[in-house]
């Protein structure tokens, strides 16, 4: 048999579309190429496979080799082929029996000793072939990202001739260790925050609902610290959410066991540009935006981020999700983060705080916060003042409530929410916010007067909406209350 057909996966963004490796013998000058658009890693794989096969004891074969990896306008990056390109050699020359082949997809690179190395992407490519019915075979060092994968059939292989003894029926390939069930375990704590009863409230507001939040106030009043603790009183991952997070992480760096478990906490520095926030290169990669899927992204000392930086953020917080278009390659992201922002109120931050230590003029201060613009703050939720605590109380305040005391009521009002229309209040649409929030004529005139008085725009009543029908779920009840708009609107920014 001079023809043979491997199956395996590529990567674009968290997609890992079917490449078939076509491998043919044919008479001639001995040569090798490989075709259907390879990166330069790809191309190199020429040299790996070679010394691989050799190291491993097969022959390589003295004709014209031509490999083909279609479909052929599909771009292909890294070491991951390496793998389906030997096997794909080997079933040509009839070194091994390519009968079970068409059961398999493989994946992997080779060393030149014939050993596997892990590559990245492993469980968007595995969740895709067993939606083929088909196994995966992968490297040993790609174990993590195959236990998480509960539902498919993968088998794990250390080296090349590992695999050629499975196809020759004579050993078997195990399947990676199922992972240890853990509880989450966050190293903060928010019994840790002492006072700050408006900013706790506010937190658990957010978490409960999935709302973006900005916290303001002088210099070391807790901000970053209050942030750090938002994770741990958010509802827990979903097997299907922890996936999602597991697989950006794993098109980008190598997975831990954590990544299934704990939601993410990204905190990029204000330096960052907009493409370290949305991602890019040439095969475009995941930023921060997307790397805290299912977090949090904190963006501390918010009005220092460059002005174009920020206003990167305008789409992905109504859309979920980023789109990353290149010459050669368009990728989709998601980025179903929840933003938490901290501000000083002016340059020396003191203004405003009762101390009278603010030497900033009425110009800075204008200058400072118009850093951050209107249409980027409309679309964050909760705008909460943090202000400074006397030390005295500091010293005396009793220890708050912890960490899973929250989470118990922030899951019970998430449940409430995923009962009634199966995703949290932040993603109610206009035509649901009707369905959902239904509000009296008292609470009608309550809110349209405010929204008059203090001149919010549409996408603000739709937003006080969604956070006063949250407040009503934190108390499991199902109408709207003056109560829960006056508070709701509390939240609006002041300024």
């Amino acid at each position: 048999m001079s023809l043979s057909v491997i199956y395996t996966r590529a990567q674009i963004g968290v997609d890992a579309p079917q490449v078939l490796v076509e491998v043919h013998l044919s008479q001639g000058l001995p040569g090798f190429t490989i075709v259907g658009l390879p990166e330069a890693a790809v191309k190199e794989s020429k040299d790996r496979v070679r010394s691989a096969l050799l190291n491993s004891h097969f022959d390589f074969p003295q004709q014209r080799i031509t490999v083909n990896l279609a479909p052929a306008d599909l771009p292909k990056e890294g070491g991951r082929f390496d793998l389906p390109i030997a096997l794909g050699i080997l079933a040509a020359s009839e070194q091994i029996p390519s009968t079970l082949l068409s059961q398999y997809e493989f994946l992997g690179e080779l060393a030149l000793s014939g050993e596997l190395r892990g590559v990245r992407g492993c469980i968007p490519a595995i969740l895709a072939c067993n939606k083929q019915e088909r196994a995966f075979i992968l490297p040993s060092d790609n174990s993590i990202e195959a236990s998480l994968c509960e539902q498919s059939t993968k088998y794990l292989a250390h080296t090349l001739l590992e695999v050629c003894a499975f196809l020759h029926g004579r050993t078997e390939l195990q399947p990676p260790a199922t992972p240890p069930s853990i509880t989450p375990h966050y190293s903060h704590n928010l019994a840790d925050v002492k006072g700050q009863a408006q900013a706790r409230r506010a937190l658990e507001i957010a978490a409960s609902g999935n709302h973006n939040i900005l916290l303001y106030g002088p210099p070391g009043t807790g901000k970053s610290m209050l942030a750090s603790r938002l994770p741990s009183i958010m509802p827990q991952l979903s097997k299907e959410e922890g996936l999602e997070v597991a697989a950006v992480n794993s098109v980008s760096s190598k997975v831990s066991p954590d990544d299934f478990r704990l939601r993410p906490f990204r905190s990029p520095h204000h330096t960052s540009s907009a493409i370290a926030l949305v991602g890019g290169g040439k095969l475009p990669t995941p930023g921060e935006i997307s790397l805290a899927h299912r977090g949090v992204l904190f963006m501390d000392e918010f009005p220092e981020f460059p002005r174009q930086v920020l206003e990167v953020l305008r789409e992905p917080l109504e859309s979920k999700h980023i789109c990353i278009a290149r010459a050669n390659a368009a990728v989709a992201y998601p980025a179903d983060f929840l933003l938490v922002a901290a501000m000083n109120p002016c340059p020396c931050g003191y203004y405003n705080d009762g101390t009278q230590r603010c030497r900033c003029t009425p110009a800075h201060i204008e200058r400072y916060q118009q850093k951050i613009s209107g249409p980027l703050l409309d679309r964050i939720d909760l705008h909460v003042p943090v202000r400074s605590i006397p030390i005295a109380d500091l010293q005396n305040a009793p220890e708050g409530e912890s960490s899973q005391t929250v989470q118990a009521r922030v899951q019970a009002a998430r449940n409430i929410q995923l009962k009634r229309q199966g995703k949290p209040n932040s993603a109610l649409t206009g035509k649901e916010l009707k369905t959902h929030c239904p509000l009296a004529p008292k609470e009608q005139a309550l809110l349209a007067n405010a929204i008059e008085k203090l001149m919010l725009s549409a996408r603000a009543y739709d937003r006080i909406l969604r956070i006063a029908r949250t407040l009503a779920d934190m108390q499991n009840q199902s109408c709207l209350s003056s109560a829960h708009i006056s508070e709701a609107l509390s939240y609006r920014p002041q300024r």
